[in-house]
């Protein structure tokens, strides 16, 4: 359940990831989504390997949504950073 949650998790952490990231990102929502998938996959690494808050509870955790869009968010920056001019 743990990893079909953070699917769900990063397809929607990806979307408010990019509408929270100023200034324009190259791709489109596709790769959004697949950041926004990455990124959140990592969040859930921090908060059970870093932070030690466990798995995902429940669809509803603070917790997980802050480590999903926090994760997004640096997934995003780095891919700006990488396809930077």
């Amino acid at each position: 359940m743990g990893i079909l949650t953070w699917i769900i998790f990063g397809l929607l952490a990806g979307a408010i990831a990019k509408m929270i990231m100023p200034g324009k990102q190259g791709g489109g929502w596709l790769i959004t989504i697949i950041l926004g998938i990455v990124g959140a996959f990592i969040g859930g690494l921090i908060g059970v390997y870093v932070l030690h808050w466990g798995d995902v509870d429940s669809f509803w955790n603070f917790r997980s949504w802050a480590l999903a869009i926090g994760g997004a968010l640096i997934v995003l920056w780095l891919y700006g950073m990488a396809t930077r001019k």
